[in-house]
């Protein structure tokens, strides 16, 4: 059993910056593929970022490619999302969450977090 426990979330103006954080506990939770996702209200949640067990590996979605940084410290135990150059747009909850593969499909996640706001202004 994995539990997962987002935090950083908050209110910020457009071209803004947040670094979302998110705790796991569990035995082996670093042996586990992260991923962030987001939803909007009225959508769809939807992919954000992944990152393989080790770190060497991440995929971004096209829509914060190059804004957006996930990171994993596993002495922590805990994954991150560094935010950078925010848009509207990007407001949503954002949810962490542990896969046994490294896939962006949610279907494959075996736990996620409660999920933590994040607004920005125009």
């Amino acid at each position: 059993q994995v539990q997962l426990v987002e935090s950083g979330g908050g209110l910020v103006q457009a071209g803004g910056s947040l670094r979302l954080s998110c705790a796991a506990s569990g035995r082996t939770s670093s042996s586990y593929h992260m991923g962030w996702f987001r939803q909007a209200p009225g959508k769809e949640r939807e992919f954000v970022a992944l990152i393989s067990w080790s770190g060497g590996s991440t995929t971004y979605a096209d829509s914060v490619k190059g804004r957006f940084t996930i990171s994993r410290d596993n002495a922590k135990n805990t994954v991150y999302l560094q935010m950078n150059s925010l848009k509207p747009e990007d407001t949503a909850v954002y949810y962490c969450a542990a896969s046994g593969g490294y896939y962006y499909t949610q279907s494959t996640y075996d736990y996620w977090g409660q999920g933590t706001q994040v607004t920005v202004s125009s």
